[in-house]
């Protein structure tokens, strides 16, 4: 009787095709889910930020930080080394103030293109066409659908 031991290189030759497919298929995905939990991350911490510069702002006479660093004062359990930065790119989180009353804090996105900036009436205004900037604030968005 004759027994085949092992696979033969036809067979190999298939099954790491049909591996690179599914790898091919799966990829793309991943991105996807990888984005959608920096994104679900970006909003956390800008929220914990906003708390802590409205917290900043009572408890130092209505004056906003003149920078996220200074933080440590209102909620001294965040040291400025400890303050998150931004999941796209790395870099710190951006603070804009609009007078001594509004202000805004924003991630840049998962284009790594956002901004916003904040007037001295609290209206809040996003970068460029296309931008993916995230944000929170005390003021409100500007409306700048066609």
């Amino acid at each position: 009787m004759f027994s085949r031991k092992g696979f033969t290189i036809l067979e190999l030759l298939i099954v790491i095709a049909v591996i690179a497919i599914l790898v091919g298929i799966a990829l793309p995905r991943f991105k996807g889910m990888q984005d959608e939990g920096n994104m679900a991350r970006a909003k956390g911490e800008l929220r914990m930020l906003q708390t802590a510069v409205e917290s900043y702002y009572m408890h130092n006479n209505n004056t906003l930080p003149a920078a996220l660093t200074n933080l440590q004062t209102a909620v001294p359990q965040i040291a400025p080394s400890i303050i998150p930065t931004d999941p796209f790119g790395g870099a710190a989180y951006g603070y804009g103030k609009g007078g001594t009353t509004w202000f805004v804090l924003y991630s840049k996105g998962p284009k790594l293109d956002g901004a916003a900036s904040i007037d001295t009436d609290g209206a809040v205004t996003e970068g460029t066409d296309g931008a993916s900037c995230i944000y929170v604030t005390n003021g409100s968005p500007v409306d700048t659908t066609p």
